[in-house]
């Protein structure tokens, strides 16, 4: 029988005309469909764009800046959500972004009328006047190249930003550097500014972080469906980009895949090794998928047929030991010398080339901070967890001059009520030992 409807009933409060804000834990749980017509406001990509980039602007502030210029195309992305060619610009500038701490966003693009900023309200200006910045472009007149985009740079700080002379830059050259000084201007390193405005996440890159993760476990699902004896590295690898570019994603930031003897030590990328019966498989997906989030992600799997021997059961149930525990330390309020002081120590022997870090950020692709595993180590900084941020939980386990060693990695997100593990591939519970 069809429903009836009573038409004095005010279904507006019922039914709100837009979804109410999520929670972080909220968002924390949910993976959006990102094809179904039906649900694909469940993230508000203008709120998340509008939202990455009041974080700049506040960073901007608080460092001290007038304003900063982007070059570098996740940092673009980031303020404005353009997405064009980006691996080509990672090495090639073909494009640059201007911030005002205050003031109208203008973004310098070859080809202004194509889709990539005509539509975002991110971006108040799209100019053609675009100046080449790299040598492919400005060969032996590049001195003069980038002197004209200093005064260009120049002409919209006096007109946007007053007096203002410093500005945040991020590696547009040492030309383009030193013209930029010549100008009168003082420069800064953007790096503070970019890194403490990703590092605390709005409830939606959450959602499109839970995306890529998905993208990224049905990835391992079919590597694991394709494992057998005689299968190579790379052919099992290539398993992996297949549902990254199915699923809508972007790269992969390497080819951690290694098998056998070649998972120790670790770093080793996937080569044609050929896969044999009893081997360890063991990889790191570092993908950057939808919307240009990222999912950090360790698993190890077993080639059969046969059964794991109890030497890999105890490498990988270490590995799996150290992420679990040391997940719990991930508290809001812990500072990094804190979970250090508490983290997971492993047996003699087995602890001796552990992963470079204990732990470190991610958001689109890895980012600030890293955690080492001591605070006596020459590169350790302190900081303190803050509810919003993404941290990847790291553990390599296996013996100097050993035959394999273990990999594993878990992805969570810090709220006010402890951390929530986003990755949730499952571990293998024929390489867990009770024993250990």
């Amino acid at each position: 029988m069809s429903p009836t409807y009573n038409d004095a009933t005010d279904y507006s409060k019922k039914f709100p005309a837009k979804p109410q804000p999520l929670t972080l834990e909220q968002a924390a749980w949910i993976t959006p469909p990102v094809q179904a017509v039906d649900t694909e406001g469940m993230i508000d990509v203008p709120r998340m764009r509008a939202y990455r980039q009041n974080r700049l602007r506040e960073q901007i502030k608080k460092q001290g800046l007038d304003a900063i210029i982007l070059v570098e195309p996740l940092s673009i992305r980031y303020a404005t959500g353009v997405r064009n060619c980006t691996l080509f610009q990672m090495h090639i500038q073909a494009g640059y972004l201007f911030i005002p701490a205050e003031g109208p966003v203008v973004y310098f693009d070859s080809e202004p009328g194509r889709e990539t900023g005509s539509q975002l309200e991110t971006i108040d200006e799209i100019r053609d006047d675009l100046l080449p910045l790299s040598f492919m472009f400005a060969g032996n007149r590049h001195e003069e190249w980038t002197r004209n985009w200093a005064r260009q740079m120049g002409d919209l700080m006096r007109q946007h930003c007053g007096d203002g002379k410093r500005i945040g830059i991020e590696r547009p050259g040492i030309h383009a550097e030193q013209a930029l000084m010549a100008e009168g201007f003082i420069l800064s390193d953007v790096a503070p500014v970019l890194a403490h405005a990703r590092k605390i996440k709005s409830p939606e890159e959450i959602l499109a972080m839970n995306q890529t993760i998905a993208v990224a476990e049905d990835g391992m699902t079919r590597m694991r469906d394709m494992l057998r004896n005689g299968i190579m590295e790379q052919e099992l690898w290539a398993v992996m980009w297949q549902a990254l570019i199915e699923g809508g994603g972007e790269w992969l930031d390497y080819r951690l895949l290694a098998s056998g003897e070649r998972t120790n030590p670790w770093q080793q990328e996937a080569s044609s090794r050929m896969i044999r019966a009893g081997d360890m498989v063991v990889f790191d997906c570092g993908m950057i998928g939808p919307f240009s989030y990222g999912a950090d992600i360790s698993r190890a799997f077993h080639c059969g047929p046969g059964r794991p021997s109890d030497y890999q059961k105890k490498l990988y149930t270490l590995a799996w030991n150290e992420v679990m525990h040391n997940t719990q330390l991930m508290q809001p309020g812990a500072s990094f010398a804190e979970i250090i002081g508490a983290r997971y120590q492993q047996e003699p022997g087995f602890g001796d080339q552990p992963y470079p870090c204990m732990a470190h950020g991610l958001g689109m692709a890895d980012e600030w901070p890293v955690i080492l595993y001591s605070t006596e180590d020459e590169q350790y900084y302190d900081g303190e967890l803050e509810p919003g941020m993404v941290i990847c939980v790291e553990s390599y386990v296996g013996e100097v001059g050993g035959i394999e060693g273990v990999k594993l990695e878990d992805q969570c997100l810090i709220t006010e009520s402890g951390p929530i593990t986003l990755s949730r591939y499952p571990f293998e519970e024929d390489l867990l030992s009770k024993e250990i």
